[in-house]
């Protein structure tokens, strides 16, 4: 053999190598379900430090709405939910290092975590709205003529009631949350611009005065989040959570940690 003839087939082997490695790291990277269902264990990341999403609960375990989503997930592929706790900061990097099949963290979309995670559709609400008492009717901005309002002062909700509400509502701006959620409780206003998780946790500790929504001002819903290229378990799991949305499930989540029923259109 010439030495031209060992290069090529060098070099036609270093390709042959790489493309079988290429091959077997792209099968490895599209069989994640199927890595789950031998297993038969699905290592699932949740909030830790979210309620009513994820917290410790009086025996120290995880509870909450993501516990429950991914213990409902396990369920149905018919395998074992290990719940792994994190926080916001290390909850994708747990998923990008395979510490964690799927993230169920209360994770809103944007096209920065686009470029390195995929999102499943929407499985829980998450968003800023106007709450009230259930006698009250306010369907929109222009229903709030008249009526007092309770917003906690630089917050999204304060600044798109100052840019939306009606010249004669009244926008009775508060220094922090606790604040806002005082007036609203003690009755000092008819109505609270808050986020959904701070609704439900007024309603949680007073059942007298339990705010209901009334129109949302801003939505930003939770994903549960994979790894990229995972087709096949991406396909599942959006059909498990569509399926648990058809049923009522996920409702039934909702009015158990939010709650409050599912918004309307979600």
């Amino acid at each position: 053999m010439t030495i031209k003839h060992a290069i090529r087939a060098g070099l036609l082997g270093l390709a042959l190598i790489a493309t079988s490695g290429a091959a077997q790291f792209s099968a490895a990277r599209a069989d994640a379900l199927d890595a789950i269902m031998k297993a038969k264990v699905i290592k699932i990341a949740v909030p830790q430090d979210f309620a009513p999403f994820g917290s410790a609960g009086l025996d120290l375990k995880p509870q909450g709405y993501d516990i429950d989503m991914g213990n409902l997930i396990a369920a149905k592929l018919g395998v074992k939910a290990e719940i792994i706790p994190v926080t916001s900061a290390n909850r994708i990097p747990y998923l990008q290092t395979k510490k964690a099949d799927l993230v169920i963290s209360s994770l809103g979309k944007n096209a920065e975590r686009e470029k390195v995670i995929d999102f499943s559709i929407a499985y829980a609400p998450f968003f800023s709205g106007v709450f009230g008492t259930k006698a009250i009717v306010a369907a929109d901005y222009a229903a709030l003529k008249g009526k007092t309002i309770g917003a906690t002062r630089g917050a999204i909700e304060e600044q798109e009631l100052s840019k939306n509400a009606p010249a004669d509502a009244t926008v009775k701006r508060f220094e922090d949350n606790n604040a806002t959620i005082a007036a609203f409780v003690s009755g000092q206003v008819d109505l609270i611009a808050t986020g959904n998780t701070v609704a439900a946790a007024i309603a949680e500790k007073n059942a007298a005065r339990p705010p209901v929504l009334k129109f949302v001002i801003k939505d930003s819903p939770c994903y549960i989040g994979l790894n990229k290229d995972e087709p096949k378990l991406l396909a599942k799991i959006n059909e498990i959570v569509a399926a648990a949305k058809a049923s009522g499930e996920l409702a039934k989540l909702s009015e158990k940690w939010l709650k409050a029923p599912l918004p309307p259109g979600f």
